[in-house]
């Protein structure tokens, strides 16, 4: 049986530029730790994030960890679940995880689903 190629399928194949990378960048203070997010939050970053976070989390976590994703265009279902995995461990941490600039169809993504409203009340418990 002769092997399939992607152009059988109607299927293209996109090389991720650098400007489609993620870019992490921590800041500490002593109302807690921010995440800012520059980039595409995806399958391929989402592990970075992922790692970055559970290691936040761990040993004496800040009472509260931010996360900005102003710059972030884009996200898909493996950084939303990174985000919520995250969210379920600072939970139980006792560590308030908050988002910040949501923004465009992000911000429609979140709200349709009901994860705005998720992340919102893990951020108005965290300052009661």
């Amino acid at each position: 049986m002769p092997s399939a190629n992607a152009e059988e399928f109607g299927l293209t194949r996109q090389l991720v530029s650098e400007g489609d990378n993620l870019h992490i960048s921590l800041d500490y203070s002593e109302e807690g730790a921010f995440v800012r997010l520059n980039g595409r939050l995806g399958l391929d970053s989402s592990p970075e994030l992922r790692d970055r976070l559970l290691a936040m989390l761990q040993g004496q976590p800040p009472k509260t960890i931010i996360v900005d994703l102003t710059e972030v265009p884009f996200i898909d279902a493996s950084g939303i679940a990174t985000l919520l995995e995250a969210l379920k461990l600072a939970r139980n941490r006792q560590v308030t995880l908050c988002l910040k600039g949501l923004q465009g169809r992000m911000a429609r993504l979140f709200e349709l689903t009901g994860l705005q409203a998720v992340f919102e009340m893990a951020c108005k418990a965290g300052r009661s």
